[in-house]
């Protein structure tokens, strides 16, 4: 076989003894992997070994067995797009193409794609179980229920061994002290953990009647999760009378459970944070209930003194006291009222009076007579108002301002002589 690399033309005779750089050799080996259709897409499973992921955003691992080791590489736009959380110690089949990496003279596996090890076949089967149970509606949103406010008994499903139920109960106990807790032991793990989980779950409904039910675990492999994808444990939840929250696994981890829960929580620790209340939030809720309930109270009584305020005094309108009151009150005013009237009256009737004094003082003979003018009368007490009605030597009286005369009459004038 003849290869030509860089210009060189590769081609060893056992006459000749061909002498080649290390960069040489290393690019004909890469030609000869880069070449080789099998080795251009190829899956291969092993343990995850010294992890690492510089700023770069590059993923860098060894893939082993028991026997070797394999150098693999992630780039970032890959690694980005792969949800998966790499971890020292997991079991993974990977996808990719084997090269060379010429500066260190290894060849390495260029991961494109990963998946846990085994996971293909149980993948094929959560998808299978997730659409046959979600086409009979165990996964509706409709079909949810929500957590009430303040549980006062909580009921766990999960290891009685496990980490999980002790990070749990210390969150329990620390946001709610209050709280009763019933655990419901059951395996998590292996074929026998989904019956135990069942039997779980239906004892805590029949038995205790929780207000909450949390079923839960920690992380691990799809193998290690499966039983909370057991077809017998998703119903179960799904048929809980109690609401049910899932905590199982990581927040990357899914499962059926999940989906028929009423509420899904990241980890074992978010689900006993989404069932209680903090203690604290509480008393800042009973602290404004108890200002709105001494508002609404102080409101209330307001309007009820009010009202009484407002019937009493109609009640006493009508009581016999308050209409004798209320008379007396009338009659003083009427009397005010008449007194002033009759003032009035006399007021007027009095200039009325006055101005007929004033009438009759002038009319007043004697007032005549001070300004000079005098009053005859005859014998007989009659007034003279004439010369025609008295005779000579006929006798008299002139009455004057300060007293009379009595006089004969001498002579007669009379002013009229000689008039028509």
């Amino acid at each position: 076989m003849t290869v030509i690399l860089n210009g060189i033309m590769m081609e060893p005779t056992a006459a000749q003894a061909q002498v080649y750089s290390v960069s040489d050799l290393t690019a004909y080996i890469r030609a000869l992997l880069e070449s080789n259709e099998n080795l251009m897409s190829i899956w291969v499973s092993g343990e995850v070994s010294n992890l690492s992921q510089p700023a770069s955003g590059h993923v860098y691992f060894t893939l082993k067995d028991s026997m070797a080791s394999l150098r693999c590489v992630i780039w970032r736009e890959q690694a980005r797009r792969m949800a998966a959380a790499l971890r020292d110690g997991m079991a993974l089949e990977v996808h990719g193409a084997v090269s060379v990496y010429e500066q260190g003279g290894q060849y390495q596996l260029y991961v494109d794609g990963l998946r846990a090890a085994g996971e293909g076949l149980l993948f094929l089967e959560f998808m299978r179980l997730k659409a046959k149970l979600a086409e009979e509606g165990l996964f509706d949103e409709a079909r949810k229920r929500s957590l009430p406010e303040l549980p006062f008994v909580i009921g766990l499903v999960t290891s009685p061994t496990g980490a999980a139920l002790q990070d749990m109960l210390n969150t329990l106990h620390a946001r709610c002290p209050l709280v009763r807790v019933v655990l419901a032991p059951a395996a998590v793990q292996g074929e026998s953990a989904p019956p135990q989980l069942v039997v779980a779950l239906r004892s805590l409904n029949r038995f205790v009647q929780p207000d909450v039910i949390i079923i839960g675990r920690g992380g691990g492999s799809l193998e290690d999760l499966w039983p909370f994808n057991d077809e017998r444990v998703v119903r179960a939840v799904a048929a809980s009378e109690a609401p049910v929250i899932s905590g199982v696994g990581h927040e990357t981890d899914v499962t059926l459970v999940d989906f028929a829960a009423d509420l899904r929580a990241p980890t074992p620790t978010g689900a006993a944070v989404m069932a209680v209340p903090h203690m604290e939030d509480l008393r800042n809720q009973l602290d404004a209930q108890r200002l709105q309930l001494g508002q609404v109270l102080k409101d209330r009584i307001s309007g009820r003194r009010a009202v009484v305020r407002d019937l009493s005094q109609r009640l006493e309108q009508l009581s016999p006291r308050w209409q004798v009151r209320e008379g007396m009150q009338r009659l003083d005013a009427m009397s005010l009222r008449m007194l002033t009237a009759m003032r009035a009256l006399l007021r007027a009737e009095a200039a009325r009076l006055s101005a007929s004094i004033a009438r009759l003082s002038g009319l007043d003979p004697r007032q005549v007579l001070k300004r000079g003018y005098a009053l005859v009368q005859d014998s007989a007490g009659g007034f003279v108002r004439s010369v025609l009605s008295v005779k000579l030597g006929q006798n008299i009286r002139v009455s004057l301002q300060d007293g009379a005369l009595y006089a004969d009459v001498n002579e007669i004038e009379n002013q009229t002589k000689g008039e028509g």
